[in-house]
């Protein structure tokens, strides 16, 4: 599609060199673009995020298991307590009975019942002893799972975090040699012609300026109609051109087919 050009608007002029010199830029931007991605998204960030998130809740139901046993503890504490006491009772009883200190029918009578009544009350105190013990076993073993598998989850952790420290070292590294690289190279640039190609990559997905490829702009990926191919020719090397599609800086090349 044909875009009349704005009669007011004067091209921009830069010498061939600093045009060409502007590729190198806008190479060594999508370099860092694409390591600035890499960083947000490694693989082990994720990972690292994940297992963070499963150590979170783990130590939740840890101190839930923690909250359980030590309520489980004092249960199986007051049980064996009331065994104990009723145990005790029956015992002193007995040997009311087997030394001869009560003399009374009746009042053996009324020892007896009790025994058997105490002997009743007893077994029924040691089932409940019994199942409150096999509560705080099974809350131990949950308990001990939980410690495993927080220690097996907390040395993945340290793995990843390893393994994400180390790409991360290596990305900042590739980061500063790029930066250097980039510094150095724009360092050539004319200011005028930086600045119009920092607002284009700007505006424009990070890419302010293209190579003309054969009969196409490299940006946009889009072929340049004959009238726009026509105009290029006819342009001055120094001329800065725009391409019609995307706007963005269109260079020259020695492979530009022209």
């Amino acid at each position: 599609m044909d875009r009349a050009r704005d009669p007011k608007e004067h091209p921009l002029r830069a010498d061939p060199a600093d045009q060409l010199r502007l590729l190198d830029v806008q190479a060594l931007d999508a370099r860092l673009d694409q390591l600035g991605h890499r960083r947000k998204t490694l693989p082990e960030l994720a990972e690292a995020a994940r297992l963070q998130a499963e150590i979170a809740e783990l130590r939740d139901l840890t101190v839930a298991a923690e909250t359980e046993l030590s309520d489980l503890e004092r249960e199986v504490a007051k049980a064996e307590s009331d065994v104990e006491a009723v145990r005790q009772r029956a015992a002193r009883d007995r040997t009311r009975m087997d030394t001869g200190a009560v003399t009374s029918a009746k009042e053996l009578e009324s020892l007896q019942h009790e025994v058997d009544s105490l002997a009743r009350r007893q077994g029924a105190l040691e089932e409940i002893e019994l199942e409150v013990m096999e509560r705080q076993d099974e809350a131990q073993s949950r308990l001990s799972e939980l410690r495993t598998r927080a220690t097996v989850l907390a040395d993945e952790l340290a793995t990843v975090e390893a393994r994400r420290d180390e790409q991360l070292t290596g990305i900042a590294k590739d980061v500063e040699f790029a930066s250097a690289q980039r510094a150095d190279t724009v360092s050539g640039v004319p200011a005028d012609l930086l600045a119009l190609y920092e607002k284009l990559r700007a505006d424009h997905d990070g890419v302010g300026a293209a190579a003309l490829g054969k009969r196409r702009c490299e940006g946009c990926r889009l072929e340049l109609n004959a009238t726009d191919l026509g105009r290029i020719r006819t342009a001055e090397p120094d001329e800065v051109l725009r391409c019609e599609e995307c706007r963005r800086i269109l260079v020259r090349t020695p492979e530009s087919g022209l």
